[in-house]
């Protein structure tokens, strides 16, 4: 695809999950299908009908085995956050239909214990996961997604 073709194609609506342990740590995933340190928060996109905070709270139970009686939202993103994907993952990613994302955020606090964390999922996201100190959190995304990262550490960061 060109850059000219790639310009013109929508984002796709997504949700992403900050959670939070009692520490103030945040929670990060490898992706599994990433040769490279990928790490990254929950996120997934939104199914036709469905609003953001249940979408965040689905997502987070398929990605992490979080269920949602183990987790308080505290906050919700002010604005969509949108980023690119280079341009040679275009084609890659959702058939070629998008040219990335915007993403609105939620602030979750995580009540339950590691225990309760199972990344084992039906469709598995991640090879493995730890905790991560939320200063450490953007140089440890990968590169296209760290505007984003950086703008929720942003809005979020205080209330770690």
């Amino acid at each position: 695809m060109t850059p000219e073709e790639i310009e013109k194609l929508p984002y796709r609506p997504c949700v992403g999950v900050m959670l939070v342990n009692v520490r103030g740590e945040v929670f990060v995933g490898q992706r599994r299908d990433s040769e490279y340190d990928a790490w990254q928060m929950p996120q997934g996109g939104i199914d036709a009908g469905e609003e953001p905070r249940t979408a965040a709270l689905r997502e987070l139970w398929e990605e992490t085995g979080v269920r949602a009686d183990l987790v308080d939202v505290e906050a919700e993103s002010a604005h969509w956050l949108p980023y690119e994907l280079p341009h040679d993952l275009v084609p890659k990613l959702w058939k070629g239909r998008f040219r990335g994302q915007r993403q609105k955020w939620f602030l979750m606090r995580f009540q339950g214990d590691d225990s309760q964390i199972d990344i084992a999922t039906e469709h598995p996201e991640f090879s493995r996961w730890r905790w991560l100190a939320a200063d450490a959190l953007v140089e440890n995304i990968v590169p296209f997604k760290r505007d984003v990262y950086a703008a929720v550490m942003k809005e979020f960061g205080a209330r770690l």
